[in-house]
């Protein structure tokens, strides 16, 4: 099992932030970083791989990231295109050394301690949802139907639930997923998510909700987003 971390994006949203380092380093209420809080969770959970890719900052990060973890553990795919090409890129560029079963996230995303335990522990390929959370209006949903995700994306509403970018994927679905993002790229299709390429062979794959309810498990896009993680994180650790 190999981790893959999303962090090729600026970050604009977050203002003055982001003005010097990438999103992944901001300074969460606990004294940790959203990317050492993530590479402690990982490690906690028994992974031993981790490849991040990296935009902004690629130097800064780094650097962060091996003062957080041994270097062994850990490798870098930088995406030079980062202010023109989404996620999707990142990924393709990294393709080749993610032959393996997949845990991917992006990394704005604040898990709390021991959620990814039992995502890890799944043997059907996951990606976390919540049934109990109100559909949000600008990020992802999953389109679940006789139980199976067959589409991810911010339009999607019917049958949908709210779902988070914390995907367990085993190697077989994974190399479909993979094998319809190198498509796209190599068709030109750069600036769109990742998941556009997942919803054209969704029926291929045996992907399924795994149903994180209240537990945190959120993004960080805005300022206000990281105040009311924070406010969380403190709920949380009552």
């Amino acid at each position: 099992m190999k981790a893959l971390i999303l962090n090729s994006g600026v970050g604009r949203r977050m203002g003055d932030l982001t003005s010097n380092q990438p999103k992944c380093m901001t300074t969460l209420v606990t004294g940790q970083t959203i990317l050492s809080r993530q590479l402690t969770q990982l490690l906690d959970a028994g992974l031993r791989e981790i490849l991040i890719t990296t935009g902004p900052f690629e130097d800064a990060l780094i650097s962060h990231a091996k003062d957080t973890i041994l270097a062994d553990c850990l490798q870098f795919v930088n995406n030079p295109l980062y202010t023109q090409t989404n996620y999707i890129y990142s990924i393709y560029l990294a393709r080749n050394a993610l032959d393996d079963d997949i845990l991917l996230l992006h990394g704005d995303l604040i898990l709390e301690d021991g959620l990814l335990t039992p995502i890890l522990a799944q043997r059907q390929s996951v990606m976390a949802i919540s049934s109990t959370l109100p559909l949000p209006e600008k990020d992802f949903k999953a389109v679940i139907r006789q139980d199976r995700i067959t589409s991810v994306g911010v339009e999607f509403f019917d049958s949908a639930v709210a779902a988070q970018p914390l995907y367990r994927l085993n190697r077989g679905d994974w190399r479909i997923w993979l094998d319809a993002i190198v498509d796209f790229v190599k068709r030109g299709e750069q600036g769109c998510y990742a998941e556009n390429a997942l919803n054209t062979v969704s029926s291929q794959i045996q992907l399924f909700g795994y149903d994180v309810a209240d537990r945190l498990c959120n993004e960080v896009d805005t300022l206000e987003d990281l105040h009311r993680v924070n406010s969380l994180i403190k709920q949380v650790e009552k």
